[in-house]
């Protein structure tokens, strides 16, 4: 029988896949079971008859709905088999996850955590681990392991059956199949996936452990904080003082040593960058971790919807753009290609401006350059003050701006801005005498919250109050989440109109294209962002600039430039050495084929 809000479909289809999947691989469909609500009709294929289909057993048009949880792998079934994507989904997963946001379940967000949710029977997590274990496992398969397999969709597809009456009720259908667009849209992200210079990354996984003291030699000469390859608390903590710096400190009293500390301190002094890379690559780089693919694509599980925010949740070690920055240089595109990185201009503050309706804070945005705009508003650059004349200035205000979206206060913006608490808080003073409309719109949200009610995006992504609230997360909330909406349509948007992106980042998308069309790609991909932005913002239209990546060139990073170009000058060095000492062929590539500096 079809819920109540869903009756306006001819058909309606519970359905569930397996697949095989090594990492960075597109994955291979195992079975697929689907079952029609109304005429109760159940379709059960396994893997050699799904491939001699040319269209999947059931309709895809409008009047159709498709109904899973987690969608983009039943769709990445579709891509992977050449069928059409269905034009309408409703998933399970990510309604469910909305209904939990901010109170997470006991059980987690998978299909068993919402069963039990709702106290509903399920198999136990120990059957489902196997039986997706063996599907991942990839063939052949025994008669009894097939037989186990299908048997094990069918269940799921039944648990299908039982959560939908469930949760319906409390589903805003237009809304939850807007988000079932964007699963579309991720599916056909997760298979395109990132080209990456694999023969710069074999070169990389076999010579970087020999490279590690080179490193430390080349870059601690400056600090002399490094015992070998041990950092040593008292050296830092002696040039810290020497520099005059107001590092983040414990409450114990010592230096905050951890990741966050380290990148705050390296957006106000450039000086730490390199001993963050460093500690990074000493400690915590595993480049095996990358999901890369025999064609040299990076693959990952978007994880779409994993955050509260609703931003996509990718592994940090497996996404080429969750470890260090300058890894992010091993991105290049295929020969007769080229690629775009495009990123909103200034997205957080133009969402802040836009949906607080404070015109001074429109007005900022409006300028072009809404970190000088709030300086000169604040009367701490003069009106014909540039970026030249008056960056570190602008830059302050810049982390003052984007820190209060964050709910951070003085002392740790001080720290952030490497100023004094009492400059701090002048400069968050500024920004409440400035942009008073904003602030009480913010504060009404916080209040309204922490009342015991929820906050939403535009189009429904809600985060409900828990007993753990945390104000700060509560204030940023409505730029993140919407931002987070703004990106999920302008991939719906983009990859409807035939623009292939290859990742969704926080802010931004990185596109592919032959060379002889990537300007037409990127022009649709930056009005597909414009859309997006106008139907979350009432109609203002957020700006986008693109970087173009044209073979042979890498990707390039500002902040990953310096350990980038060191790294591999320090190969260099290493296989220069090994020549010299007779030891016959170099031990990664001719240098010729390494990577150079542009």
């Amino acid at each position: 029988m079809v819920p109540d809000g869903l009756d306006q479909f001819h058909e309606v289809w519970c359905v569930d896949t397996e697949f095989s999947c090594p990492p960075g691989e597109r994955q291979q469909p195992v079975c697929l079971v689907a079952y029609e609500l109304r005429s109760r009709r159940t379709i059960a294929l396994w893997q050699d008859e799904l491939f001699r289909l040319r269209v999947p057993p059931y309709a895809t048009d409008a009047r159709t709905l498709i109904i899973a949880y987690y969608a983009s792998a039943e769709l990445g079934t579709h891509l992977a088999l050449g069928w059409p994507l269905p034009l309408q989904v409703l998933d399970l997963y990510v309604e469910f996850r909305n209904q939990t946001n901010g109170r997470p379940p006991i059980c987690g967000s998978g299909l068993i955590g919402a069963l039990t949710h709702y106290g509903l029977k399920s198999i136990s997590a120990l059957d489902k681990d196997e039986m997706r274990k063996l599907a991942l496992r990839g063939g052949p398969w025994t008669a009894d392991e097939r037989a186990a397999l299908l048997a094990y969709c069918k269940e799921d597809v039944k648990a299908l059956v039982r959560l939908l009456p469930r949760m319906v009720p409390m589903i805003s259908v237009p809304h939850a199949l807007l988000r079932g667009r964007y699963m579309r849209a991720a599916a056909h992200i997760e298979y395109t996936g990132t080209p990456i210079d694999t023969g710069a990354l074999e070169i990389l996984n076999r010579e970087l452990e020999r490279a590690k003291d080179r490193l430390v030699e080349r870059v601690d000469h400056e600090y002399g904080v490094y015992d070998g390859r041990i950092f040593k608390l008292a050296r830092w903590e002696a040039w810290v003082t020497q520099h005059q710096l107001p590092w983040p400190r414990l409450a114990s009293g010592r230096l905050s040593l951890d990741e966050g500390a380290f990148h705050d301190m390296a957006i106000q002094c450039p000086k730490v960058a390199p001993i963050k890379d460093l500690r990074y690559v000493l400690a915590k780089m595993r480049l095996a971790d990358l999901a890369v693919g025999a064609d040299g694509r990076n693959r990952v599980l978007l994880s779409v919807f994993g955050a509260k925010t609703g931003r996509n949740a990718p592994s940090s070690s497996q996404f080429i753009f969750g470890p260090a920055v300058w890894l992010r240089h091993l991105i290049r595109p295929r020969p007769g290609y080229g690629l775009a990185y495009i990123d909103w201009s200034q997205q957080e503050f133009g969402i802040a401006a836009y949906l607080s309706g404070d015109p001074t804070m429109m007005q900022a945005y409006e300028s072009g350059d809404p970190y000088l705009a709030f300086a000169k508003q604040a009367g701490a650059v003069p009106p014909d003050g540039d970026r030249d004349t008056h960056g570190h200035v602008r830059e302050q205000f810049k982390q003052c701006a984007l820190a209060l979206q964050y709910g951070m206060e003085k002392d740790s913006l001080a720290g952030r801005i490497a100023l004094t608490p009492s400059h701090a808080r002048r400069l968050l003073q500024f920004h409440k005498d400035k942009y008073p409309v904003f602030w009480r719109w913010s504060d009404a949200a916080v209040d309204l919250a922490m009342l015991g009610a929820e906050l939403s995006t535009t189009f429904g992504w809600i985060i409900r109050v828990g007993s753990n609230a945390n104000p700060r997360s509560l204030r940023n909330f409505p730029m993140q989440a919407n931002g987070a909406e703004m990106l999920r349509l302008a991939c719906c948007y983009a990859t409807e109109r035939g623009v292939a992106i290859c990742a969704p980042i926080h802010d931004a998308i990185l596109i592919e294209a032959p060379l002889s069309e990537l300007d037409q790609k990127v022009n649709m991909a930056q009005q597909a962002m414009s859309d997006a932005s106008a139907d979350v913002l009432g109609g203002f239209r957020l700006r986008s600039t693109p970087k173009i990546i044209p073979y042979p060139d890498h990707y390039r990073d500002d902040r990953g430039n310096y350990m980038w170009d060191l790294v591999w000058d320090v190969i260099r060095e290493l296989n220069s050495e090994s020549i010299l000492g007779g030891r016959g062929e170099l031990a990664c590539a001719p240098v010729d084929h390494l990577p150079v500096h542009r």
